[in-house]
């Protein structure tokens, strides 16, 4: 049995990633083909060999092979083989076709939804549950291509591959009702169609190639898009938006150069298909009545048959090498959830109803890379309630202090207690729903300000107040209630209609909303203008006691009331005390304090 699925998994990985989503709906649709191919044979088989017979044309029931039982059945039935009976028996025939053309097309449909449904479903999953060491790491242009663009891509190869399987299943079915009705036309135009197949095998192994290219080049261009969004300003403010433009014109003129290679072969594929298949058809019937002696009438109904297979067998070779078109895209889609679910956060089970004592770390390193260590030999102990600013040059570690403290990224070596729990054993999800955060380009998302604070919640009366006591503590209220939609008022894309200062009252109002006990400022107000950073610090003031307030900063006016003031260098903590204390006791903090002129 292993073995067997070894054998499957090999040469027919494709059907196995569509299978592993779709189960057994797979061979329900499969089932469906069969059933409308064995409609459509038996409709046709009644049409050659009774006409003749009813038509008093000496027509031989011979002729009709092992399908010969659809006459006898008649016989059995006491159904008079005469013309209105016969064509009453055909009428019924293609009517259930139809009805099981309906089920089956309906039921494709279904299948396809639902296979989109899963392929998103499963990416959205992966993702949100993807490290976040990881995703430091990754290519973000490859990401964004893979889960936007990639998707459509691969719903076409699932199109074009259940296409290639009704087709087959059509093409089977035809041979085995002509191999019914004359074996050898059968076992004959089977070789030459396998042995003319092959002529496409190149066709194939290009058009695989050129999809793989595309993937790639769709990659890179999405990259390079993402990047003139991010730093649209900067590209205006120096005139180099042309030029920059100009790059992306050149991935798009290499993309477009492989679109029009797999359209070569597309289209070679589709003018050379249907010549060569009927040459076969056209050679068989050549060798069977000149070499073989066989009379033209025990040849029709097995060529009737297949003048049906042929197109369905066309439909499979343009089918397929639309599949192969889209490839490239499967098998990235493959590798990028292997990479995202290999990558994925591992969680303990013990869940943090809320933050209660100290937060610990105990010998704690940690590096992005194998070979650097961020961090070294971290010994900290935060209690709760109390306020705590880190402090330090560019690349001193303070973010990815932060970072760990936040359950972002698991430390390499040593321990991190929540509430004297490790966090190994903690559900991390659960202990980060305590945790208030704010970065210094704060989140702002399309929408109304109710919306961004509350983060989509029902407009209910408890949440309605909810939202006014949080906006009050971030001190924008009064900001809010003098414009026209007031709450519903919408923030732009990425909050372009309020300032700066306004944004990070919202991102705090949304993290006092949240009912936390943690909050964390990444260089939160770094951006604004004094007086802007003035006002939310003290709005940050009146928070202390309250929360545990976790502060990373640069300007160090900022944190001159903290309780306690972290100094780092070189991935260590080198200092720990009071503002004061800590301006005391290191020169290098009372340096950076001096040049500030705080």
């Amino acid at each position: 049995m292993n073995n067997f699925k070894k054998f499957i998994k090999k040469y027919f990985s494709h059907f196995v990633y569509f299978f592993q989503r779709l189960r057994y709906r797979i061979f329900i649709a499969m089932a469906l083909s069969i059933i409308v191919g064995a409609l459509d044979g038996l409709g046709l088989a009644m049409f050659l060999p009774l006409l003749q017979m009813v038509d008093g044309e000496g027509g031989d029931p011979e002729a009709m092979g092992s399908l010969r039982f659809l006459v006898d059945g008649m016989e059995f039935l006491n159904i008079p083989l005469v013309l209105s009976s016969v064509l009453v028996v055909m009428l019924i025939f293609f009517i259930l076709k139809g009805i099981a053309k309906f089920f089956e097309s309906f039921y494709n449909v279904i299948l396809t939804r639902f296979f989109i449904k899963e392929l998103r479903f499963e990416n959205i999953d992966a993702l949100t549950s993807y490290s976040f060491k990881a995703f430091v790491n990754s290519d973000v242009g490859h990401l964004q291509n893979t889960l936007s663009g990639e998707i459509g891509r691969v719903v076409g190869a699932y199109r074009a591959y259940f296409k290639v399987i009704q087709a087959s299943v059509m093409v089977l079915v035809y041979i085995f009702l002509a191999f019914m009705a004359n074996p050898q036309f059968a076992i004959l135009v089977s070789i030459g169609g396998g042995l003319s197949n092959l002529a496409y095998q190149q066709i194939y192994k290009k058009t695989k190639e050129n999809s793989n290219q595309l993937v790639k080049g769709n990659s890179g261009f999405q990259g390079q898009l993402i990047q003139i969004i991010a730093f649209f300003k900067y590209f205006k403010a120096t005139g180099l938006a042309k030029i920059y433009g100009n790059k992306l014109k050149i991935t798009a003129e290499n993309i477009e150069a492989i679109q029009v290679k797999m359209g070569w072969y597309n289209t070679l594929l589709q003018a050379t298909r249907e010549p060569l298949v009927v040459g076969v058809v056209i050679g068989v019937i050549l060798i069977q009545t000149t070499l073989m002696g066989q009379s033209l009438g025990l040849i029709i109904l097995a060529l009737l048959f297949f003048y049906r297979s042929l197109t369905f067998l066309m439909a499979l070779q343009m089918q397929w090498n639309q599949f192969l078109n889209n490839s490239g895209s499967l098998e990235n889609m493959t590798s990028f959830m292997i990479d995202l679910k290999s990558n994925s956060d591992h969680f303990g089970h013990v869940k943090i109803k809320c933050f209660q004592e100290e937060l610990r770390l105990q010998d704690v390193n940690f590096g992005y890379g194998e070979d650097s260590k961020v961090l070294k030999d971290i010994n900290l102990s935060i209690s709760k309630n109390r306020s705590i600013a880190f402090v330090g040059e560019s690349g001193s570690g303070k973010t990815t202090l932060i970072n760990i403290l936040s359950g972002l990224i698991p430390i390499d070596d040593g321990k991190f207690f929540i509430d004297k729990i490790d966090s190994m054993n903690i559900h991390i999800p659960s202990y980060q729903r305590r945790i208030g955060y704010i970065t210094q380009e704060p989140v702002i998302f399309s929408d109304d300000i109710y919306n961004n604070v509350t983060f989509w919640a029902d407009r209910s009366e408890e949440n309605v107040s909810k939202f006014w006591k949080a906006v009050e503590r971030a001190a924008i209220a009064n900001f809010i209630k003098e414009l026209p939609q007031k709450d519903r008022t919408l923030l732009g894309n990425n909050g372009i209609l309020v300032s700066g200062g306004q944004k990070q009252r919202i991102s705090i109002a949304r993290e006092l909303y949240k009912d936390i006990d943690i909050l964390i400022m990444d260089e939160a107000t770094s951006a604004l203008d004094s007086e802007t950073e003035q006002a939310i610090q003290e709005n940050v003031d009146a928070l202390k006691g309250k929360y545990t307030i976790l502060i990373v900063a640069h300007r160090l006016a900022t944190i001159k009331n903290m309780d306690r003031v972290i100094l780092l260098k070189n991935g260590r903590i080198v200092g720990d005390g009071s503002f004061n204390e800590l301006k005391s006791s290191s020169e290098e903090f009372d340096k950076m304090v001096n040049l500030q002129e705080i």
